[in-house]
């Protein structure tokens, strides 16, 4: 554990010393405006940050405490301190190296244990949580099902033509799991995304091949056509994803 605060500790360190390092060494860009033009129209600088001991202990600090946030159940900040004191200070610390590089791999391995343990739980529950809900969402009125499982609900049917699974297709579409969680949008950015269709996953590929150009669908995507196991952190290990996509045209 005293490795991995010392490294913690160096990284931040490093990063403030070598992130003004670079913004000093960095070329002077060339302006857009004449030489005279950019003198006559420039404002005077910020006054610089008055720095202290206080401060940038502070800053340290806290950068410290990003970066063990993850784990500040498994530690004991008062312990962290002696650790950081006495290696700072040079002092004879309780572990030596070749201790603290044992705890440190032992701790890796347990943490990944335990991270193995928590995706298997997770996927069992959403792996679930998403059968039944297709199973009772296929009875709804309006939604049709595909061979493959995927399901599909017309809002607007268009009248252009539908893309093959070689065609990029621009979109618009809002990405949300079965409990209403939003995880992604093309309308939060305010410009329409472009993708290929044999790019994405199984279940937009699909989808999208149903759509005329100027639909809107929703497609419920059971976890086999989008993500699986693998799933991104913010969505999940086997999640049905539900997806509201407007079809705006085919790219040249």
């Amino acid at each position: 554990m005293t490795r991995f605060v010392q490294q913690t500790l160096l990284a931040a360190a490093l990063a403030v010393v070598f992130g003004a390092a670079s913004a000093a060494d960095e070329p002077a860009k060339k302006p857009a405006a004449p030489a005279a033009t950019a003198a006559k129209d420039a404002k005077p600088a910020a006054p610089p940050v008055a720095l202290d001991r206080n401060k940038i202990s502070y800053m340290v600090g806290m950068d410290i405490g990003r970066g063990l946030m993850q784990i500040k159940d498994d530690i004991d900040i008062k312990v962290v301190e002696q650790a950081l004191e006495a290696t700072i200070k040079g002092d004879k610390t309780t572990m030596t190296q070749e201790e603290a590089l044992q705890v440190r791999q032992a701790y890796m391995q347990q943490m990944q244990a335990k991270r193995v343990t928590e995706q298997k739980a997770a996927a069992e529950k959403n792996k679930t949580e998403g059968t039944a809900f297709l199973a009772k969402n296929k009875s709804k009125s309006g939604v049709k099902s595909t061979a493959s499982g995927l399901q599909y609900e017309v809002e607007k049917e268009g009248t252009g033509p539908k893309p093959k699974a070689t065609d990029t297709v621009k979109v618009n579409y809002l990405g949300t799991k079965i409990d209403g969680t939003k995880f992604d949008s093309s309308y939060d950015r305010g410009q329409p995304a472009t993708f290929p269709l044999n790019g994405v996953i199984k279940g937009w590929s699909e989808g999208l091949q149903l759509m005329p150009v100027g639909s809107k669908y929703k497609l419920y995507v059971p976890a086999d056509l989008a993500y699986g196991e693998n799933a991104p952190g913010p969505i999940g290990p086997n999640a049905t994803l539900i997806f509201e996509v407007e079809l705006l045209g085919i790219e040249d």
